[in-house]
């Protein structure tokens, strides 16, 4: 009996001391400067976005044939992380052509690694959605394709 009162005294004592031990108590912050980045807003529909694209025609009319190439080419890539009409781990497709310029859009899916790291936009849907876009290696007439599958949508 008289150990087990030593063990719980000691425990006791070593408790003590250990949780008198957090220093003086005083103020916590580092010296560490805060660096503050400044942004300024971007008009979506006037950012080409980051990569090969740098001009896109739509000015004729939605291309049917290229529409439904894109269409197939949506569902086998794309639909693991986007749905037309609402956000699944990326947001909805309906209505980006809107949103965003042809360009964008295409530079978006031909070169999302860079895109998340140097456009603004970009930066900001990665913070919204937490998750980066997987980099399918699409050409760029398959690009097209799709963004034509978009254009026919958001009619």
């Amino acid at each position: 009996m008289k150990n087990i009162n030593k063990i719980l005294a000691l425990g006791f004592l070593a408790t003590f001391f250990l949780s008198s031990c957090g220093g003086d108590g005083g103020d916590k912050t580092t010296s560490e400067e805060v660096k503050v980045v400044e942004t300024k807003e971007i008009d979506p529909m006037q950012d080409k976005g980051i990569g090969p694209i740098t001009s896109v025609d739509i000015s004729g009319k939605i291309d049917d044939a290229l529409a439904s190439e894109g269409s197939i080419l949506f569902e086998t890539k794309c639909t693991a992380c986007h749905k037309m009409d609402k956000r699944k781990i990326g947001p909805a497709m309906t209505g980006v052509t809107k949103r965003r310029t042809p360009e964008w859009i295409m530079n978006m899916i031909m070169n999302p690694d860079e895109m998340v790291k140097e456009n603004q936009l970009a930066k900001q849907l990665l913070m919204e959605y937490m998750s980066p876009m997987a980099n399918q290696s699409l050409t760029e007439s398959e690009t097209r394709a799709i963004l034509e599958f978009f254009r026919q949508n958001d009619i």
